[in-house]
């Protein structure tokens, strides 16, 4: 069963189920509506003839002149109410002329007033029976009767056209349900038809929306939205492969053609070591831009635990001021610190030092010999902020959104003298998007780049 038949088939049992308690409703509405219709003309038509009853002692006889008076009562096919006077015992005393040879059922065992159904001459009747007292003493009973066998026929006839409706009302919901079935689930199929021709080489095409904002528009809207990260991810997965290819290839090649040159002649002891050297500096550099590159990847795995501390600020700085104490001897650097650095940051100490270490590392990089690198941390509103400001080159303007993309160095060429990969900022912001920290750099007048780390407060 399609999809659309599945609808109209389940709209089709809801409107079955609704449509058969309508039905059923109906039905016995109108029936009790004849009914007590019926009943309500039988009970004013007994009262009102139980005054036309005389009792003398034991005697109990219509008052002729009031019963001949009223023509109904001469023949059965005019308006059948039939009457009868039975003593106690329900022998007959009195009846109406249009009963002839027929007489009614004195039933003892039912309640006075109460309307029942019975029989006369094999035909449906409704019947009621009124006790005739004199001086509260019991003489005997007014039956009262009216035919049953029209309020029968309008009941049967109700039920035979709700019965004969019932199919017909069906079938014709289901087409139309098949049909508004069919008509709403078109924007499906179109999603099913365009993400059927979207494949890795073909993903710029998108859903077309649906005119109307509903639950199909939301779907489509979040498939597109889907597409377009899933197209992101692709690109930068596509490019990230390049670049990476890139940068293992090239110190491969130096290592490669170094050897080359070394093999051609003989060579003096100390060229050898210069160039082996050299080659292990490239391997060296290639071993971290492959660690760079797995830590890189681990990032983007899913349910990453973090085990949260409170950390001074100080302790954060230190450690990788620490890690890089050789160098900052060897430029004569003077590292100054400012402000509150007692405040405490709650955060994952092993992610925290992957930013602050590569943070602190390109400060150092990037200043010049006998330079400054001023540190320092503050808190403002629910925030702490720690801020590294250096007085080197700094960033080209348009370069400052690019360089957290892996393996991108603004101006490159005119730091061919300073290492680096392209990969640390991209490490800062992998790692700060997983402690919902927010990392800002700017240009800092009249040179040099400010680094902001900005923790939640808690």
């Amino acid at each position: 069963m399609t999809f659309k038949d599945r609808i109209a088939f389940y709209y089709l049992i809801s409107a079955a189920s609704i449509i058969a308690t309508v039905f059923v409703i109906i039905y016995f509405i109108v029936s009790a509506t004849v009914y007590s219709n019926l009943d309500s003309a039988l009970i004013y038509e007994a009262r009102k003839h139980l005054k036309d009853v005389i009792v003398e002692q034991d005697s109990l006889y219509f008052d002729n002149h009031a019963i001949i008076a009223e023509r109904e009562h001469k023949e059965a096919e005019v308006l059948p109410f039939f009457l009868q006077i039975v003593d106690t015992s329900g022998n007959v005393l009195a009846k109406s002329t249009n009963l002839k040879k027929q007489t009614l059922t004195f039933r003892p065992d039912v309640i006075a007033h109460k309307c029942f159904n019975a029989e006369l001459s094999d035909k449906a009747i409704r019947q009621i029976q009124i006790p005739v007292k004199q001086n509260g003493k019991l003489k005997g009973y007014l039956l009262t009767a009216v035919s049953l066998e029209g309020t029968i026929l309008v009941v049967k006839n109700l039920r035979y056209v709700l019965l004969v409706l019932f199919p017909l009302v069906l079938a014709l919901l289901f087409f139309v349900a098949r049909y508004l079935a069919d008509k709403n689930i078109k924007p499906i199929v179109n999603i099913i038809e365009t993400t059927n021709r979207i494949t890795k080489y073909n993903l710029s095409e998108r859903v077309k929306l649906p005119k109307t904002r509903d639950e199909l528009y939301t779907l489509s809207q979040a498939i597109n939205e889907l597409l377009d990260r899933m197209q992101n991810a692709f690109e930068r997965e596509k490019q990230f492969t390049n670049d990476a290819s890139h940068e293992l290839r090239t110190p491969l090649s130096v290592i490669k053609g170094t050897l080359e040159v070394l093999v051609r002649k003989p060579r003096k002891e100390e060229e050898y070591k210069e160039k082996i050297k050299y080659c292990i500096s490239e391997i060296d550099s290639m071993s971290e831009r492959v660690d760079q590159l797995l830590l890189l990847a681990r990032f983007d795995k899913a349910n990453i635990s973090l085990r949260k501390e409170s950390l001074p600020a100080i302790s954060l700085i230190d450690n990788a001021i620490y890690r890089h104490r050789k160098l900052i001897e060897e430029k004569n650097i003077n590292i100054v610190m400012k402000d509150d650095l007692a405040a405490e940051v709650v955060t994952d100490p092993y992610y925290v030092d992957m930013i602050m270490e590569n943070i602190i590392s390109n400060a150092i990089k990037y200043s010049p010999a006998g330079g400054t690198i001023e540190i320092q941390a503050h808190k403002e509103d629910d925030k702490i902020i720690i801020e590294v400001v250096d007085y080197g080159e700094g960033i080209k303007e348009e370069d400052l959104n690019s360089v957290f993309n892996p393996f991108f160095r603004s101006d490159s060429l005119n730091h061919k003298h300073i290492n680096g990969s392209g990969l640390g900022l991209s490490i800062v912001k992998k790692a700060s998007e997983i402690l919902g920290v927010e990392v800002k750099l700017q240009n800092h007048p009249p040179k040099g780049l400010k680094a902001q780390i900005i923790f939640p407060v808690g």
